[in-house]
């Protein structure tokens, strides 16, 4: 497309020009980004494909839902009154898509997509949810714990099933001892009250099993259990439950202290436990046949691998270290549903006709994936897929389902390396790649009559997202049809009728705006919304120029951007600062707006100072393969350094750096980050910020950290040599560290036991900050400005 020539142009040319007027500030920086404009968020269809609508914030708390009009293209807000008619979330849609259904504030509503009337089928204070049509055109909803079905011709409402956590009905029976039994034979009365409870139990069972008219599918599990999921098939006939033991999600002693309570005390607020005090809790799996009323338990024991010790070199490791010997058994390991953290999907999909479901379940001790169906017959799990990792399984890129009309199930998987799509019969054990290439694919669909996947994919580079479609029975040497060619980071959502795609668009230097794709006419391009500020969009941002920087530790290079400074020459000597992202697993160095829209101005500003700025995407960044993400296992901090080693090679060689004046900071993963550099390799900055940072993983959460590092009780090495707390003693470098103190995601006290340690090894040249109202994410821009304040002044200080 064209414009992709002009975006090149805009991102390129800049790169050493500023407008002399226009001088950044820090508090212009950090204030509130309500003059940045609002960007569009969580932007949607609405069933009759005609109109698209979005969230957009305001100054207060509250968020503006916009409509779009795509006939007219006209943008306007939608009034309070009507949100329930154009509040469409999580739109279903019956099997030949002409009628949708939604909920709005609990109430269920359903849409006549042809003559596009809304009608609302329930009010009331009861909150309905997880709405899906039966093959049968009737309405299934679930309130509470229980399925009821809406009649849209009758207009009425049936319950279909209960879930009932409490102790089955029994007929009343004898206590079982000497005192009772006696008792029944010696006095009649007893004998005769015993009789009449016991025939009035059995009258009222006979009426639930043959009156019609009277509710019957009730199910019964355990008081000591809580739900985990429940599906009914589209044809309202089977249904899937899972259980599991319910257990506490934290202790009483994970608190956290709030220093500025409101009422002027002290408040305890709860938090979760940590990864060293996780524990396994085995769910359990039940099929439900709804025509013959039979409720039993779905064996999981028949999986691939399901007793392999897969920890055993580990556990031999560590036993080792102990002066102890490890000896390897078979065990029945835990394997729970998948959780995958992008999920819009259940892990349990059935078929549209209802014939059959698949499973998507996971290994507790992260190394093993399995998808399998089940044989209703004998209640037991059919292996489909297995997917084994060494390190860990992905917490994303676990999309999976039916191809529409085929007993055919298509997944992602990272089994060759990198995301891609395969399918797979059920009655075959060959497994067909249907995409191939050192790219991601992500946001796997599939179209109604199963022809084509639509996905989103880094295909031309590592940094370019864009939308592709392939042919489901394309062979894996196809090349996938570009839909977009947008430089930069597209996100995308079909329309209901399938002609066109919603595109959320960004750029280096521009933040989220809507595009619409018509794929009825050549992939035509139109641009729906404008939010940016006029103040934003009229300075002249520097768009960091992304390179490719050589490692020395394998053959991919390490993709980082590159902030070049104001009136760049080659032959003058820079100062230079590396920004470490967060999260470990994100991507910062690609073509779109980055998350850290705040650092992205703080190093435009840095640039004006003289500073030349690198942001990498270290190892364990998204973006670059199943091998470049699980780099980290069992070695946190370890390869990640060695890359920010390569960054600052490259910049003495490439970009006139003095290595002697090279500074570095980041927060969370990044502030974790600059820890491990200042303590493992305390030659390489000559000064850092560590914000917000985990300094021992064993007091982080267990759902992110036992990926990569195991679990203490069975891989304490692990956590030794990734945690920075166990390295203090190496810095000689001068350390600012900024804590907020009501962070409920890494702990304040991760950073009061690190200065204890300092203090202990009696280090001289580290400073703390902390921000007693602020969370992981800070809110007030008064605090921003604080923090970015003292980590300028750091790097002015001391580079």
């Amino acid at each position: 497309m064209k414009n992709k020539s002009i975006l090149l142009s805009l991102l390129l040319f800049p790169l050493f020009t500023f407008a002399e007027s226009s001088e950044l500030t820090l508090e212009k920086i950090m204030s509130d980004p309500s003059w940045i404009g609002a960007a569009p968020s969580s932007a949607a269809w609405l069933a009759t494909s005609d109109s698209v609508v979005f969230q957009q914030e305001t100054e207060t708390a509250i968020e503006n839902l916009m409509k779009v009009n795509l006939s007219s293209l006209s943008q306007s807000k939608v009034p309070i009154e009507t949100l329930h008619l154009n509040h469409q979330d999580e739109l279903v849609f019956n099997r030949n898509k002409t009628l949708a259904a939604y909920v709005f504030e609990g109430n269920l509503f359903t849409v006549d997509i042809a003559i596009n009337k809304v009608t609302q089928l329930t009010f009331s204070s009861s909150i309905e949810n997880e709405p899906m049509f039966l093959n049968d055109n009737r309405l299934l909803f679930w309130r509470d714990f229980s399925a009821y079905v809406f009649d849209l011709n009758s207009k009425t409402e049936k319950e279909l099933v209960k879930l009932s956590f409490e102790k089955k009905p029994e007929a009343p029976k004898i206590k079982d001892d000497v005192i009772s039994t006696e008792q029944h034979k010696l006095i009649k009365f007893v004998a005769n009250e015993h009789r009449d409870e016991v025939e009035r139990f059995n009258y009222s069972s006979m009426i639930n099993q043959k009156n019609k008219s009277v509710f019957s599918q009730e199910y019964f599990f355990s008081p000591e259990d809580r739900l985990v999921d429940v599906s009914i098939s589209p044809r309202g006939d089977k249904m899937i439950v899972v259980t599991a033991k319910k257990k506490n999600w934290r202790s009483d002693g994970d608190i956290m202290p709030n220093y500025i309570g409101d009422d002027g005390r002290i408040h305890a607020e709860k938090v979760r436990s940590r990864v060293a005090d996780a524990e396994p809790n085995q769910q359990t799996f039940w099929y439900v046949d709804l025509i013959d009323r039979k409720q039993s338990q779905i064996t999981i024991s028949n999986l691939d691998d399901f007793d392999k010790d897969v920890l055993k070199s580990v556990k031999t490791e560590n036993a080792k270290a102990l002066g102890k010997k490890y000896k390897s058994e078979k065990q029945d390991r835990t394997v729970n549903l998948i959780i995958d953290w992008s999920w819009e999907q259940s892990p349990i999909q059935w078929q549209q006709s209802g014939d059959n479901v698949a499973i998507m379940l996971e290994a507790w001790d992260n190394k093993d994936r399995w998808i399998a169906t089940v044989d209703f017959d004998k209640s037991k799990l059919k292996q489909q897929h297995q997917l084994h990792d060494d390190a860990w399984i992905n917490y994303t890129f676990n999309d999976f389902g039916w191809l529409p009309n085929q007993n055919k199930l298509y997944f992602l998987s990272e089994q060759n390396g990198y995301s891609h799509i395969y399918t797979k019969s059920i009655s075959s054990k060959k497994v067909r790649q249907v995409t191939d290439g050192k790219f991601e694919v992500s946001s796997l669909k599939v179209n109604s009559d199963g022809s084509s996947f639509f996905f989103r994919a880094n295909v031309n580079h590592p940094g370019d997202y864009q939308i592709y479609r392939v042919a489901t029975d394309s062979k894996k040497q196809s090349k996938p049809e570009a839909l977009t060619s947008m430089l930069g980071n597209n996100e995308f959502s079909i329309s209901p009728d399938e002609t066109k795609l919603l595109i959320t668009h960004s750029t280096l230097t521009r933040p989220n705006e809507l595009f619409l794709v018509d794929l009825t006419n050549n992939n035509q391009v139109t641009q729906l919304t404008q939010t940016v500020s006029k103040e934003f969009a009229d300075y002249n941002w520097q768009a960091p120029k992304i390179v490719a920087v050589p490692s020395s530790n394998q053959e991919q290079p390490i993709y980082s951007k590159v902030y070049y400074p104001k009136n760049y020459d080659p032959a003058k000597s820079y100062k230079a600062v590396i920004f470490n992202h967060g999260a470990g697993y994100t991507q910062n160095s690609d073509y779109g707006f980055s998350y850290y829209f705040r650092e992205f101005m703080f190093h435009n500003f840095l640039t004006q100072q003289g500073y030349v700025v690198m942001d990498m995407d270290y190892r364990a960044s998204k973006g670059y393969g199943r091998d470049w993400r699980t780099a980290i296992y069992r070695q946190m901090g370890t390869p990640e350094i060695e890359d920010l080693k390569d960054g600052v090679n490259w910049l003495e060689e490439n970009v006139s750096v003095d290595r002697q004046r090279v500074g570095t900071y980041g927060g969370s993963y990044g502030g974790f980050m600059t820890f491990m550099a200042l303590f493992t390799a305390p030659d390489l900055f000559q000064a850092g910020a560590a914000l917000r940072p985990v300094s021992d993983w064993a007091h982080y959460n267990d759902g992110y950290t036992s990926n990569i590092l195991n679990r203490p009780t069975n891989d304490l090495l692990a956590y030794q040599r990734s945690s920075p707390i166990y390295f203090a003693e190496g810095l000689n470098k001068p350390l600012l560290i900024n804590a907020p103190m009501v962070d409920n995601n890494v702990f304040f006290v991760d950073v009061v036991r690190l200065v204890q340690r300092l203090i202990e090894l009696e280090k001289e040249n580290f400073e703390t900050a902390i921000y007693p109202v602020e969370p992981h994410g800070f809110v007030q821009p008064s605090s921003w400005l604080d923090e970015y304040r003292r980590i300028f002044k750091l790097f002015e200080t001391h580079l």
